[in-house]
C-alpha cells in the first residue's frame, strides 16, 4: 500500500497527535524520572505542553503537504516550548521541518535526512550539550534512521527499527550520566521522546487516534 512508503500531511498530522497523546498519558511517569539537569519533576509536563502546542498548529493548518504540517507543528512547538526539555523538543521539530521544506510527501530517505537535521539543530541550540540526555537518544534514533532507510522503504518497519534502537540508547544513559545511575533511572527527556515515537508508531497499527488533548485510552496489555 503506497501510504506506508510515503507520508503526506494528513498522516504526519495523525502521527504528531498520536505521539502527543501518548506522552500526555505518560507524563507523570516521565516527571518522576526527572533528576537532570535539576530534579524539578516537570520534564514530562513541559514536553507534553510543547508537543500539544505543535499539535494545535498542525491541526489548524490541515494541509495535505508534509512540509506544511511539519512547519506548522514546528512553529507551535517553538512558541509553546516549556523548560529545557521542551526547548530541545521544539528544536527537533524545527530541524525536521527545515529538511522537509517544499515537499508534498516524504519517504524513508527524506525522513532519515530530516531526522539528521533535527538532531543537528537541537545540538546547536544547547550551549554545552551533555551526553546521556534527550540529545543522545535523538541522535541514536537519527543514526538508526539513516541505516534503516537503506534497508526498507516501509515507514512502519523504519519507525519500528528506530524505536528499538532508541530504547537501546536510552538504556545506556545511566552509564553516561552518573546522576541517573545514582537515582536508578534513565534520562527523563530521552524517555519522553521515545514515548512520543511509540505513539507515532501506533498510527500504523490501526489503533484509534483520539482528538488532541484527550489521553489515549489505556489498552489492556
Amino acid at each position: 500500500m503506497s501510504s506506508t512508503t510515503k507520508l503526506n500531511g494528513v498522516r504526519l498530522g495523525r502521527m504528531i497527535i498520536a505521539g502527543a497523546n501518548e506522552l500526555a498519558s505518560n507524563k507523570q511517569l516521565v516527571d518522576a524520572m526527572n533528576v537532570f539537569p535539576v530534579p524539578d519533576g516537570d520534564t514530562g509536563t513541559n514536553m507534553s505542553l510543547t508537543v500539544m502546542a505543535a499539535v494545535r498548529e498542525a491541526e489548524k493548518n490541515g494541509s495535505l503537504q508534509v512540509a506544511d504540517i511539519a512547519k506548522a507543528a514546528s512553529g507551535g512547538a517553538l512558541r509553546g516550548a516549556r523548560g529545557n526539555s521542551g526547548v530541545i523538543t521544539s528544536q527537533i521539530f524545527r530541524g525536521f521541518a527545515k529538511a522537509l521544506e517544499g515537499m508534498e510527501e516524504a519517504g524513508v530517505q527524506e525522513l532519515a535526512a530530516a531526522a539528521e537535521q533535527a538532531v543537528k539543530t537541537a545540538y546547536k541550540a544547547v550551549m554545552k550539550p551533555k551526553e546521556g540526555t534527550i540529545l543522545t537518544v535523538a541522535r541514536g534514533c537519527a543514526e538508526a534512521a539513516v541505516r534503516l532507510a537503506e534497508e526498507t522503504d516501509e515507514i512502519e518497519v523504519f519507525l519500528k527499527g528506530i524505536i528499538e534502537d532508541g530504547h537501546k540508547v536510552l538504556a545506556q544513559t545511566p552509564e553516561m550520566l552518573p546522576v541517573l545511575k545514582q537515582a536508578g533511572v534513565v534520562d527523563a527527556g530521552g524517555q519522553g521522546i521515545m514515548i512520543i515515537f511509540e505513539g507515532m508508531g501506533k498510527v500504523f497499527h490501526g489503533e484509534a487516534i483520539v482528538e488532541s488533548g484527550e489521553p489515549a485510552p489505556n489498552k489492556a496489555k
